[in-house]
């Protein structure tokens, strides 16, 4: 174990060499998968990275496996307990499916957290980091992390961590005096929930999870799963020690105040060009930079911006950068998980140097909301037309600096229940619309592990949109003991085509990008509304640059077929100009004639639920 990061060599850490950055990240495609709930190496049938088989124990999922977990309650209430804790995906399961992923057409593995948690803590997910300078044995080891990343780097994958530094885990404990509740058990306990005001603290947790250790004060290395580490974070002043959230929208309660058991870090104080950073950041930083360099990593996720202190960002998205750029990442990647309206985005993205924002809660409502039907089309399109929001001349500016998706591990906006996309109306069989928005339209799309399978999970926790991909004792739709690899699939297989065509034109991943109107007569023209119901229309948009504008289309009904008059630039066409389906749903090859109708225009016919990309001759 590396107990101090003076103890580290910097200098051969640094030797490299190192895997560049991409020249945009506007080009990439993530995929974000949580490694417990991912691979465990262990699948029957899956293809490895040369397209051949390989033998495991846990069988592929089939038609009839659905809910073969819950059977009765209290095989349901076993499928669910299990879904609470640790259900055994590694690092080692992630690396046996970079074929899969690579033939999905993904471009960035973005993982979640992996670093080493609290002694007995059921935190799968890994948000409760006891030491940032190893990694969690349920995962695999430091080894195994470089070892991802270099075969990701061979297979033409890049990998962007998930990091957090706005708290650590439940390494110590309070002597609360304030506050009497009633706990979960009946007992009368004190609440250390924030006022304001510190808390005195009991002692750091030792491995049994005991406050019977001195703190603040260093701790023996023999006590490695005792209090937390590196050792420069056991010293006074690391935390705020200012007790739990209890309002998550007053500040600075919510940039003070422990989430939950975990515990706020104190990051320094000041205002944003002032800021002074506490050696406690300055720590958390150093360990991260170590990461980079010891694994070759290509970008971080940063966790709970929001809670953080402006400078506290600015401090360590700058010190990053410097950091990547002196090891040869010119463009490392750093996304930040910034929850609120789109404006506080904004300024914390321009402010602190971020370069892009994750967790937009318009941006995921309003893209599914236009698959649905139950939201206008121009409510999305119209969040990146951004010009008067930021003060920036093109409304291209959003494309590189927001991370759009739909589908995701916790859905914050949706409240107490949770939900994927599929599980909702008409979910299921508008899982490949859903999709070809989220990758054919301006932004760094991102893709979340099973919705190329069209998982459905849903129910009152975050458990339930996390299911194992694996199988397991937590598999999705409802079962166990069945893995999801299946590149037959339907939704991977007309996804793999989509983000093909995206790679082959640029005009889909740095284009301008318009929403178009649409006719079903030629003659009356617009964009499409609802009039006191679902919209069942086609929604169709263009993407140009360099004069080149691809044609995009999916189709919101879910029952039938559409045909409709799409508008085109007309400075860029002339009459009697053919466009030809590059991808429709049904498979089947065609052109239309470009015609003079609202300007210019091309007829589009899209089956069920189904998507269209239409390309002008080379």
């Amino acid at each position: 174990m590396i107990e101090r990061l003076s103890d580290v060599d910097w200098t051969s850490l640094t030797t490299g060499p190192f895997h560049p950055s991409p020249s945009s990240w506007a080009d990439q495609v993530l995929y974000f998968l949580v490694v417990d709930r991912f691979s465990d190496g262990r699948e029957n049938g899956y293809r490895d990275v040369n397209g051949q088989p390989v033998a495991g124990t846990t069988p592929p999922f089939t038609t009839g496996d659905e809910e073969n977990a819950v059977g009765t309650e209290t095989d349901a209430a076993k499928w669910r307990d299990a879904g609470g804790s640790w259900v055994g995906g590694t690092l080692d399961g992630v690396r046996s499916k970079l074929g899969y992923l690579r033939r999905l057409g993904v471009t960035a593995l973005w993982i979640s957290p992996v670093l080493r948690q609290r002694a007995g803590s059921n935190d799968y997910y890994g948000h409760g980091i006891q030491n940032f300078l190893e990694v969690d044995p349920n995962f695999g080891t430091a080894d195994d992390l470089r070892a991802l990343v270099r075969e990701a780097h061979d297979n033409g994958l890049r990998v962007v961590l998930d990091v957090v530094l706005n708290h650590t885990g439940d390494v110590f404990a309070y002597d609360a005096d304030r506050y009497h509740t009633v706990d979960a058990s009946g007992r009368h306990v004190l609440d250390p929930r924030w006022d304001g005001q510190p808390y005195q603290v009991r002692g750091w947790r030792d491995p049994m999870g005991a406050p019977t250790l001195p703190f603040p004060a260093p701790v023996d290395a023999l006590w490695a799963d005792a209090a937390v580490w590196p050792a420069e974070l056991q010293r006074d002043g690391t935390y705020t020690c200012r007790g739990r959230i209890a309002n998550w929208d007053y500040d600075p309660e919510y940039r003070e105040g422990d989430f939950f058991g975990y515990k706020d870090v104190h990051h320094g104080v000041g205002g944003l060009d002032d800021y002074r950073p506490s050696a406690a950041l300055q720590t958390l930083t150093m360990a991260y930079q170590y990461w980079i360099a010891f694994a070759d990593l290509d970008g971080f996720r940063v966790d709970t911006v929001k809670h953080m202190d402006p400078g506290a960002t600015r401090f360590f998205t700058s010190a990053v950068h410097e950091f990547a750029q002196f090891i040869g990442k010119d463009r490392f990647f750093l996304v930040g998980e910034i929850t609120g309206p789109r404006s506080f985005a904004v300024d914390l993205l321009q402010t602190t140097g971020l370069d892009a924002a994750l967790g937009l809660g318009e941006v995921q409502a309003n893209l599914e909301g236009l698959v649905r039907g139950v939201a206008a089309p121009k409510d999305y399109f119209d969040l990146f037309r951004n010009s008067a929001l930021i003060g920036q001349g093109s409304h291209t500016w959003l494309g590189d600096h927001v991370v759009t998706s739909y589908d995701d591990h916790d859905q914050v906006r949706q409240g107490e229940q949770k939900s994927r996309f599929a599980a909702g109306p008409d979910g299921a069989a508008l899982a490949s619309a859903v999709l070809a928005v989220n990758v054919l339209t301006l932004g760094i799309p991102c893709v979340y592990y099973g919705s190329e399978q069209r998982f459905d999970g849903h129910g009152g926790s975050d458990r339930y949109i996390r299911e194992a991909m694996f199988g397991g004792a937590f598999g999705p739709f409802r079962s166990r003991g069945r893995h999801c690899f299946d590149e037959t699939n339907p939704i991977f297989t007309e996804l793999a085509a989509l983000l093909a065509i995206r790679g082959e034109e640029l005009a889909l991943r740095r284009g301008r990008q318009y929403l178009r109107e649409i006719s079903g007569d030629g003659a009356s023209f617009g964009f499409p509304v609802g009039f006191g119901g679902p919209i069942r229309s086609l929604v169709a948009w263009s993407r140009i640059l360099a004069g080149r504008e691809v044609v995009c289309a999916v189709n919101t009904d879910p029952a039938s077929w559409r045909t409709a008059w799409v508008t085109l630039d007309a400075g860029l066409h002339a009459v009697g100009d053919r466009y030809a389906y590059r991808h429709r749903s049904d498979g089947l090859p065609g052109t239309v004639e470009v015609a003079p109708r609202n300007g210019l225009a091309i007829e589009v016919t899209v089956p069920p639920a189904g998507v269209a990309v239409l390309v002008p001759p080379p």
